[in-house]
């Protein structure tokens, strides 16, 4: 993968994942790939997706006409896709066979504000914690700083797929 390495200063490092990289991770294309980025990954205990909501989305179409409002299922899904993705970007760098994350649960899901078009979504992932198949993380959604949803999600790693 080309990724981006920034130095942290207890000598570990901050990985970037640009679409190109998340291609290469994820089996979702489009309109089904949530994020665009994903930013100060590190290793898979933490990181940032980066879905940038547009006017043009085909979700728009449709929720809600006059008054576009991105779906809160779209939001866990983003936030499942980069817990994801920075699971596979961790296992290939440490060698491990190619693999898929599903998702298996999500819990305690709040939403507190809508987002919409021109509104930038962050994802920040946090590793609650992992056995070799199974993981858990902490996802909240931020908009310009605020809270804007969080969840808990449980994914299912497959390996070899």
């Amino acid at each position: 993968m080309d990724t981006v390495a920034v130095k942290k200063p207890e000598g570990r490092q901050l990985i970037t994942l640009e679409i190109d990289d998340i291609l290469k991770c994820l089996p979702h294309r489009y309109p089904f790939l949530m994020i665009d980025k994903i930013i100060e990954i590190d290793g898979d205990d933490s990181a940032i997706g980066i879905k940038n909501v547009s006017f043009n989305e085909p979700i728009f179409q449709g929720h809600f006409p006059g008054k576009p409002v991105f779906p809160g299922v779209l939001i866990i899904e983003a936030m499942a896709q980069t817990a994801g993705a920075i699971v596979i970007a961790h296992d290939a760098a440490t060698g491990a066979s190619k693999s898929i994350v599903l998702m298996l649960t999500i819990d305690k899901a709040k939403f507190r504000k809508p987002a919409g078009p021109g509104d930038q979504i962050e994802f920040h992932i946090r590793k609650i914690h992992r056995r070799r198949t199974v993981g858990r993380y902490e996802a909240k959604a931020m908009v310009d700083g605020v809270l804007i949803a969080e969840a808990e999600v449980g994914a299912m790693i497959v390996p070899g797929a």
